[in-house]
């Protein structure tokens, strides 16, 4: 069983000596996602978790302190973050410091095509990616979404949640449960799913911190246009906005 905040601890520890190199030049904090800037022109970034961001008109007491700082202290709140945005924040400076992936180390393909999803599969999607939706209904696979979000869609209680990814075939999993410290919990609930992929743009793209996992895919993005993605992300913008200027990536964990 792992313990909350177990993978958080790792991509820290691991991460460190890389910000202890570099300064950040920007921070940028958005309605849908955060990016970090750094001295080098790597650029990171992580989803707004927006009906869990503080209340009040001081969300970030410590705004306008962060450019020209170390790294490291932004990274800090990835295991010293007092809620979910500063946590976000943390993965946003992480993202940025973890090395992109060579390119033959990557799969480009369609996120579900790696999946075998096919006839009475039983698929459990934890958060819900509203686009791989039909795609994976038309593969035949029996797909099932658990979500928090109840503005999105019914909300499933949590017998049925436990049920559900008990006996899933395949698991998909927001990176947005790394942010609110659900992952660990999401995980000790599988059992011998022959698939699990992290998905979304927060996905921190480090093989390692998961090979304790039954993770077996990474599905996350590397930022191609710093300028732009920092730019839209002031704006408001989200994925749709962003998605021209990142390179999504697939990665295996095994």
């Amino acid at each position: 069983m792992l313990k909350t905040g177990t993978i958080l601890a790792d991509l820290y520890e691991r991460i460190t000596p890389e910000a202890k190199n570099r300064e950040v030049i920007d921070l940028r904090i958005g309605l849908g996602y955060i990016g970090v800037r750094l001295d080098n022109d790597s650029t990171g970034i992580a989803a707004v978790l927006f009906d869990a961001l503080p209340h009040g008109c001081t969300v970030v007491p410590a705004a306008g302190s962060f450019a020209g700082s170390p790294a490291t202290d932004l990274l800090q709140y990835l295991v010293a973050g007092k809620n979910h945005l500063e946590i976000a924040m943390g993965m946003a400076t992480a993202n940025a410091l973890i090395k992109p992936p060579p390119a033959d180390a990557v799969d480009d393909r369609e996120a579900t095509t790696y999946l075998n999803l096919q006839k009475g599969v039983k698929v459990a999607m934890v958060g819900l990616f509203a686009p791989l939706v039909a795609r994976i209904r038309a593969t035949g696979a029996e797909l099932t979404v658990i979500e928090k979000n109840s503005a999105r869609m019914e909300i499933v209680g949590d017998t049925e949640k436990k049920d559900i990814l008990k006996s899933c075939d395949v698991a998909i999993i927001t990176a947005t449960t790394l942010l609110n410290n659900t992952f660990e919990e999401t995980i000790n609930l599988l059992e011998t799913p022959h698939a699990v992929a992290i998905m979304g743009p927060s996905t921190p793209l480090m093989p390692a911190i998961f090979r304790q996992t039954p993770v077996t895919h990474l599905g996350g993005a590397v930022v191609a246009d710093s300028a732009r993605v920092m730019q839209i992300i002031s704006e408001g913008g989200g994925t749709p906005s962003l998605r021209p200027y990142l390179r999504f990536v697939n990665l295996m964990v095994r």
